[in-house]
């Protein structure tokens, strides 16, 4: 449709939408006529209005003379007349310096990318990860400081877990490779509800030869991955909820937004969201009705999926907000996000 407007309705379009996504407010023919950089008249920026309005890309909230986009508008803007904005150097930096995964578990940085999201587009943060029960292949304990050891567990999508545990003080380096070993020929090939099955079984049946020492190693590595929650189950972070009620008056947009938040609660909710990221090449954005999700909240959402060394879709990041987003702004910090995340997970 936008090949159809003429240079000067593509014009007035624009700043309306510019105005809007800054202000919230409906947009009149006065302050379209100031920012315009050409000598139109209010009376006949009215008239492009109206076209616009008879074309489903402008509505008038109330009887005043002033115009917002609809939701239609919106994606007319998103696909044909915006200008993606570029992360400074020092926004890239930030962003690799909040996910960097140096001891610390997936969900934490995870979590750590979804609040730098929320903190830096003011609005919500959302990571979706699926279920990943597949096998693993590679176990490793190392020796932080007295009574503490990071075990870091890779699966064979190339998904990178690493989590500090308590260790018996005094447990030299040479138990910890010990256990390392064992592990890594009982694990390799095995889900990790599976091999942690089996080796407190045969560590019950003391079949193995491991002494007293590296066998609490091995519980305490194996016990604080099952009660993770990282890996043998769905994981699906909001942070920033209330920078999205800001910007709510109405009672009733309100409980709109709240029933969003309680869907966004349901791992079905989760999974669609995924399904729905994994369609498409990069950063994908649903405005309003666009996604049933969020149909009834009056929001839009940025996502992009990151994925595994194989370049498989194992997660997604992005951005909920207000119809009026920036989505100049957001779109490149939530690409640029998804690619750092993409790096440490492959």
């Amino acid at each position: 449709m936008i090949t159809e407007l003429n240079q000067r309705s593509r014009e007035i379009f624009r700043l309306i939408v510019d105005a809007y996504v800054a202000t919230g407010e409906p947009v009149g023919s006065r302050t379209i006529s100031r920012r315009l950089g050409m000598a139109l008249s209010p009376a006949t920026i009215r008239n492009v209005m109206a076209d616009l309005e008879e074309q489903g890309l402008l509505y008038a909230p109330h009887t005043s003379a002033g115009r917002i986009p609809t939701e239609a508008g919106l994606r007319l803007f998103v696909n044909g007349l915006l200008e993606i904005g570029s992360l400074s150097e020092d926004e890239r930096g930030s962003i690799e310096a909040k996910c960097a995964s140096s001891g610390r578990s997936l969900q934490d940085v995870l979590g750590e990318a979804s609040t730098l999201l929320s903190g830096l587009s003011h609005c919500a943060g959302l990571v979706v990860a699926p279920k990943t029960d597949r096998p693993l292949k590679h176990i490793e304990f190392v020796s932080l400081a007295p009574g503490r050891a990071l075990v870091v567990l890779v699966n064979e999508d190339g998904l990178v877990e690493n989590r500090v545990i308590e260790v018996p003080v005094g447990v030299p380096a040479a138990t910890l490779q010990m256990v390392s070993n064992f592990l890594s020929a009982k694990l390799v090939g095995r889900t990790l509800d599976e091999a942690r099955q089996a080796v407190l079984r045969e560590i019950e049946d003391q079949k193995t030869e491991l002494d007293e020492l590296s066998q609490r190693v091995v519980s305490a590595g194996l016990a604080t991955w099952a009660g993770s929650g990282g890996q043998s189950s769905g994981q699906l972070i909001v942070r920033g909820q209330a920078k999205l009620l800001e910007d709510v008056t109405a009672l009733s947009d309100l409980e709109r937004v709240r029933a969003l938040f309680e869907a966004l609660e349901t791992k079905e909710t989760m999974l669609r969201l995924l399904d729905a990221t994994g369609k498409g090449d990069g950063v994908q954005i649903f405005i309003g009705a666009e996604n049933v999700l969020f149909g009834h909240s009056g929001c839009s959402l940025i996502i992009s999926p990151f994925q595994n060394s194989r370049e498989q879709v194992i997660g997604a990041i992005g951005v909920i907000g207000p119809t009026r987003i920036n989505y100049a702004r957001i779109i490149p910090l939530v690409d640029y996000t998804a690619k750092v995340i993409s790096r440490l997970v492959g």
